[in-house]
């Protein structure tokens, strides 16, 4: 994934990504998901015929059972009250609740006694089934053990307080069942299980050490069955930290004046240059998909917005088969009027970031556990005042640890991380901004540097040695910038509304996109970007 300011990537296949099923391959997984399917329909079946005939003859039958689809269908409105499921502490003791879950683990202790473990949003609860006259029949507790896991079910039952901690569950209570349907079947066999996906590496490893051999469900498994990956207590806080990050991004920028626009992902051209987009055809015209809302963020800034932002989905071409890209990502960009210095653009960054870092901390704390008890991180290191560095400060940290790079080219992947390393040992920090870089390695509506037209007056900035954001302060002069167009070889006539957006009076501006996805991958020490995208469009993934 690209920041939306910065030029399309070179490719790279250092990182694992699985290749596309041959042909053999493809048919022989159809036929073992044939075979699975008319498996499931047969347990399903016989499950509900068993149910069934045990019923008939049970005077409590109406307290237990699958709710017909007519009685889901919003048929009425009856009042009653649900409880969620992290809200059961031991002040509800004794007290009459209802609840509606995910059945997660049934343990069958006899025929006259079930523990149900039911799930709700990443909290857990057991339920305890013991027949007992009039209140819980033999047929019930039959009905619950028969439940398959992932079902969606409602119970009914009382709080009670078990003299001992319970272990496997967040909630200390326990429900004693006396009522419980099932709301939804899930299918008997499960393409994987919720337990296998939730666990760490740690826990893995640690089991093979004792001579155990525990299922490691891998990352393309996962993303085929997103659904069900999406349900582990990590995916859930990744996704809580994400909303987080687009809340914080939002209410800051609006607190210093910026306002929401909604640039078009339709354009006639491209909108970074390269050939990295996504070419269709629009009613006979050629067309793409924005690679950013670059240009047309500028032109609002020319129709007197003077502050924007905007959060919308950015499409990239490339073929980057790295930890960190993708071919579709959330854009969270913004674009201002610059009074003098571009420095203005990294002051607003600072705060942003500082404040956002904060937020996550402050109000997250339960999702950061839920996501390092699957994929252990340490806290983010960050100033109060982020650091600013020039690229050529940069070039001269690497200089001195014995690495030479070009001071008119760009950093490689390498090269950044090493960075990273240099100014955490020596700055405590891992977020930090890189500035003036070399102008050929930016796109061509970059502003050159006033004192030296070799480089920029441009910056990314930095988590843990990999970048973020990209952005600068933009050409606003039309001669000028056609210039620099033609320069980058790029067809001045496929933008040319956005060039003449310029002629009647620009506003000096800068700005920066940031990708939403690749900020909650590096502020949680994550090593793959697809964990923290809902679902992933990379080069070979189109589906689910």
């Amino acid at each position: 994934m690209s920041s939306s300011d910065q030029p399309p990537l070179p490719t790279s296949n250092t990182d694992e990504e699985p290749a596309e099923l041959s042909k053999k391959a493809a048919k022989k997984e159809a036929a073992k998901q044939e075979k699975l399917r008319k498996k499931q329909e047969a347990a399903a079946a016989a499950a509900a015929a068993a149910l069934a005939e045990a019923s008939i003859s049970d005077p409590l039958a109406h307290n237990y059972g699958d709710i017909p689809l007519i009685e889901l269908q919003s048929k009425a409105v009856t009042g009653r009250k649900w409880i969620e499921v992290k809200s059961l502490v031991t002040d509800l003791k004794d007290q009459e609740v209802l609840i509606r879950g995910r059945v997660q683990a049934i343990r069958a202790v006899s025929k006259k006694m079930a523990f149900v473990v039911v799930r709700e949003g990443g909290y857990t609860v057991q339920c305890v089934l013991m027949v007992a006259k009039e209140k819980v029949s033999e047929q019930m507790v039959k009905f619950a053990n028969g439940l398959s896991r992932e079902s969606i079910v409602d119970i009914q039952g009382f709080v009670s307080v078990p003299g001992e901690s319970i272990k496997g569950t967040s909630q200390q209570v326990e429900i004693q069942v006396r009522k419980i349907y099932c709301i939804s079947r899930a299918v008997p066999t499960l393409p994987i299980n919720i337990e296998d996906a939730s666990r760490s590496e740690a826990e893995i490893e640690e089991a093979l050490k004792d001579g155990k051999q525990l299922v490691r469900v891998n990352q393309d498994t996962r993303l085929n069955y997103r659904v069900l990956d999406l349900r582990t207590p990590a995916n859930l806080a990744i996704f809580h930290l994400s909303s987080e990050v687009g809340y914080i991004y939002r209410s800051f920028l609006r607190s210093e004046g910026f306002i929401e626009i909604h640039t078009p992902k339709l354009m006639a051209g491209t909108s970074e240059g390269g050939a990295a987009v996504f070419r269709l055809d629009y009613k006979g015209q050629p067309a793409c998909l924005a690679q950013s809302p670059q240009l047309h963020k500028q032109m609002s800034i020319s129709g007197d917005f003077r502050r924007v932002f905007e959060v919308g989905h950015v499409f990239r071409a490339e073929d980057s088969f790295t930890h960190r890209h993708l071919c579709e990502f959330t854009g969270l960009d913004a674009e201002m009027e610059i009074k003098e210095h571009y420095s203005e653009v990294m002051d607003i960054i600072d705060r942003l970031f500082v404040a956002m870092f904060d937020h996550l901390n402050e109000n997250c704390k339960a999702q950061l556990e839920a996501i390092s008890r699957q994929f252990p991180f340490q806290p983010l290191k960050y100033l109060r005042k982020t650091l600013q560095l020039t690229f050529l400060e940069g070039v001269q940290m690497l200089k001195e640890a014995g690495i030479e790079v070009d001071p008119h080219g760009d950093f490689n992947t390498e090269t950044e991380r090493k960075l990273g390393e240099l100014v955490r040992d020596k700055y405590d920090t891992e977020f930090y901004i890189l500035h003036r870089y070399p102008l050929a390695v930016r796109p061509f509506y970059t502003m050159p540097c006033h004192d030296d037209p070799s480089y920029s007056n441009s910056f990314d900035v930095f988590i843990r040695g990999e970048e973020i954001i990209s952005g600068a302060q933009r050409v606003h002069d039309p001669d000028f910038l056609v210039k620099r167009a033609e320069a980058c070889k790029i067809d001045v006539n496929s933008i040319a509304t956005y060039l003449d957006s310029f002629k009647y009076g620009a506003w000096p501006h800068g700005g920066f996109g940031v990708g939403l996805e690749r900020v909650v991958m590096l502020f949680c020490n994550l090593n793959n970007i697809r964990r923290t995208s809902l679902f992933p469009r990379d080069p070979q993934r189109l589906a689910p």
